[in-house]
């Protein structure tokens, strides 16, 4: 009887071990697969904010993309720039040109040459002193920045030929005779726009004639 009661208590023990066992593995089973379940969730939204913040630059390059509007806007600021550009570029100007003689094959000294060139400028625009850009020529806010070009033609003959064009063509200007030796010299126009005046002198040089 005793070997029976130790075989019973035997069985009976490794069957309870069995049965915790068994259970054990039965009830951590939901827990693993609750632990896998949240790993997996946790590894997909750190994969999904991943995503979301790579994407975040290109939804903000496609919301900062310039549409139709903004091309058009584009095109008037740039048209804009170039008008403002060409506005800046034609000033206010005078021309003087001065036979290239004087001071070549008739030996004037600089002085005189001078001289001519300031008589022609100055009667030219006290002649036109009612002109609007004449006025503004000579403003207070303009009379430090006054413009002049400085041109040479080869002789008398070409001098005059030069005043006969502009005086066809409208232009305002004095051609400056020396007296009491009737002697043309120079002419000087009034002040112009640039742009009104300068495909008239396109093809005369600027007086680059040497001092001394």
């Amino acid at each position: 009887w005793w070997a029976f009661s130790m075989t019973a208590l035997s069985l009976g023990t490794s069957a309870r071990c069995m049965h915790t066992s068994t259970a054990r593995r039965i009830s951590g089973a939901p827990l693993l697969a609750y632990r896998r379940l949240l790993q997996s969730s946790t590894t997909f939204n750190s994969n999904l904010r991943g995503t979301s913040l790579s994407l975040a630059p290109q939804r903000k390059l496609m919301s900062e993309s310039a549409g139709p509007g903004d091309a058009a806007k584009a095109v008037q600021d740039l048209s804009s720039a170039s008008g403002n550009s060409a506005l800046q570029q034609d000033f206010l100007v005078q021309y003087v040109v001065v036979r290239k003689d004087l001071w070549g094959s008739l030996g004037w000294p600089l002085g005189s040459v001078v001289a001519q060139a300031c008589h022609a400028s100055s009667a030219a625009m006290w002649q036109h002193r009612d002109e609007e850009a004449t006025q503004k020529y000579l403003a207070p806010d303009n009379i430090d920045h006054m413009r002049k070009v400085v041109l040479e033609v080869k002789d008398e003959s070409q001098l005059r030929r030069l005043s006969e064009q502009l005086t066809q063509a409208g232009v305002g200007h004095k051609m400056w005779i020396e007296q009491p030796e009737n002697f043309p010299t120079c002419l000087a126009t009034r002040p112009y726009a640039k742009s009104q005046v300068a495909a008239h002198f396109k093809k005369l040089q600027l007086c680059k004639a040497p001092i001394g």
